[in-house]
């Protein structure tokens, strides 16, 4: 069954669709405040700050609130639904975290720019799960916030 390509997004119109879809977002491998230079956490900010709900799953074992938020250890462990777990975890990291995503069933799961595990994301898009990789969040954020200034269309 072959249906599951569709969900392993590669185009533009694909990946705004995502953006607008998600409004809460775990994050998974999320760097603390003390850490705010690097991308794990400024990434999630940003998206707090144009209007996402971040919900942080640490791996490095920071258990105070980061985002003014309180810390999981896993997405499992996240009460409610989550529209869409960001992923900050090394390439070969990642199947680790597979059951554990496959026991929540976000939406959709996006790799950041740089990490790409296509075995994963064939697991994952064979659930019913939509998958980004190799992108950057933010970047596309921005992109689309432009557009939609522009006067763009974007998916509702």
């Amino acid at each position: 069954m072959d249906d599951w390509r569709a969900n392993l997004i590669e185009d533009d119109a694909g990946v705004r669709q995502v953006l607008e879809r998600s409004r809460r977002v775990a994050v998974l491998g999320i760097r603390s405040e003390a850490q705010a230079h690097k991308p794990a956490y400024s990434v999630p900010a940003f998206l707090q700050k144009h209007g996402y709900d971040i919900v942080p799953v640490s791996v490095h074992g920071e258990t105070q609130a980061i985002l003014g938020r309180p810390v999981y250890s896993a997405v499992a462990d996240i009460p409610g639904d989550v529209d869409l777990v960001q992923v900050f975890r090394r390439p070969e990291d990642i199947d680790a975290h597979v059951p554990d995503l496959l026991a929540k069933k976000p939406r959709a799961v996006w790799f950041q720019l740089g990490i790409r595990n296509d075995a994963a994301a064939e697991k994952l898009a064979r659930a019913g799960i939509r998958v980004v990789q190799d992108r950057c969040m933010k970047v596309e954020l921005n992109h689309a916030l432009q557009e939609r200034q522009l006067g763009g269309a974007l998916p509702t």
